[in-house]
């Protein structure tokens, strides 16, 4: 007996439709995996606590390296004249007559100019009058002295004279009186013409050494009042003559730029001889290398000239100080004004940790530097300590190691974030 084929019906299963709690559930695992995918697009977009997003190619890096590091200082340096010398003006006045023009070579005392002052002229003869006649009455005086000194030299030859003849009297009339042919009375009246004589001679004699010693200071003082008067006279007509402009040292005049009728006081420049020949270099050198940079250091210009340093001006005006270098052998051609590429050796080169000079630098002058992880994705600050610089890299004492690298364009607008992220 065959069996009946089964329904289809018993093999039919019934699906419930969910309910609300069914849905509900299924609503808060997607929020919860929405929420999840949110916040992992927020870590990754958003910057973490002390940290900044910089774009990649608004940076430059740099390598850290071992390397020979020199040591030298390069600098733009400007020919000028190992001497200069203003040319002054002493006496003011207007510009009369121009002898010489602007760069031309002169001599020591060569007029340049002569300017007009009609009233130092007037003062002047004033003076010189005055003086003259100053000098024309100690000329009396040393005539007087002189005919003072005549008289007594008279008055003394004159009492020798009468001495002379009155011992002579007296000789005779003793030969006289030994003969008996004269008495003792007429004897004794020339014994006393002798005695007066003889007194009077002395005696003149002895005033004329005191009157000479008087004569003698006077004489000397009327000397020093003369000379004293002389070199007032000639300060008079210098000061007429300080109305010529003159060449104070020979060279190549520059800057005399002064035109006729100009009107120049005392004390106003009207230009400078440069010496003619001998040069020097002078340039300005950051602050950094003050105290570093001493005389007689060696240094090198364009072409290979050899330089010295001559002198160190440590006045630092806009962050720079100033620095002179003489050349060992001065090359041909040079012009006052020229510029030249110079290099000042500080020291030999020796091996050292080095990565590029930037503007890393200049926030804290190097006390940290911003360096890269392994993946170059992040910079993260370090605490670094710097050594010496030239133009090109920076010397690592510690807090680098050769190979890595670090951000080396400016990083002072970071505000000091402890991680740098690179986008």
């Amino acid at each position: 007996m065959s069996q009946a084929p089964a329904s289809g019906s018993t093999m039919d299963r019934r699906v419930e439709r969910p309910g609300r709690a069914g849905r509900r559930r299924l609503i808060r695992g997607g929020a919860a995996a929405a929420a999840a995918a949110l916040a992992l697009l927020v870590w990754w977009w958003l910057p973490s606590a002390g940290s900044v997003d910089v774009a990649l190619a608004d940076v430059q890096l740099g390598d850290a390296r071992r390397a020979p590091f020199e040591d030298v200082v390069p600098t733009r340096a400007t020919v000028a004249p190992q001497l200069t010398t203003l040319v002054g003006v002493v006496q003011g006045g207007q510009v009369e007559r121009l002898l010489v023009q602007d760069g031309a070579t002169v001599t020591a005392g060569q007029a340049l100019a002569t300017l007009a002052n009609p009233q130092l002229r007037l003062d002047v003869l004033t003076r010189e009058a005055q003086i003259a006649s100053q000098l024309g009455q100690l000329s009396a005086e040393d005539l007087g002295l002189e005919r003072g000194r005549r008289d007594r030299d008279a008055q003394v030859a004159g009492a020798d004279y009468d001495l002379i003849k009155a011992r002579r009297d007296l000789a005779v009339r003793q030969q006289l009186h030994q003969g008996g042919f004269l008495s003792d009375a007429g004897l004794r009246s020339y014994q006393e013409e002798a005695a007066y004589q003889q007194k009077r001679s002395g005696r003149l004699h002895m005033a004329e050494g005191a009157e000479r010693s008087i004569a003698g200071l006077q004489a000397r003082r009327l000397a020093e009042t003369r000379a004293r008067l002389s070199t007032s006279l000639a300060a008079v007509r210098d000061g007429l003559d300080a109305l010529t402009l003159r060449a104070p040292a020979s060279g190549r005049l520059t800057n005399f730029v002064i035109q006729p009728g100009q009107s120049l006081k005392p004390g106003d420049p009207a230009g400078q001889v440069d010496s003619e020949g001998a040069w020097k270099l002078v340039a300005d050198v950051d602050q950094y290398f003050l105290g570093r940079v001493a005389v007689g250091q060696p240094g090198t210009a364009d072409g290979g000239v050899r330089l010295v340093v001559r002198r160190v001006l440590p006045a630092v005006t806009d962050g720079r100080f100033r620095v002179e270098l003489d050349f060992r052998r001065p090359p041909a051609g040079l012009n006052r004004g020229q510029a030249m590429d110079a290099r000042i050796v500080l020291g030999s080169p020796r091996p050292a940790v080095v990565v590029p000079l930037g503007g890393w630098l200049d926030g804290d002058a190097g006390a940290f530097a911003y360096v890269l992880d392994a993946s170059g994705r992040h910079a993260v600050r370090r605490a670094v300590r710097v050594g010496r610089r030239n133009a090109d890299t920076v010397e690592i004492l510690s807090g680098l190691s050769p190979g890595e690298r670090i951000v080396t364009s400016q990083t002072a607008g970071f505000n000091n974030a402890v991680t740098i992220n690179l986008k």
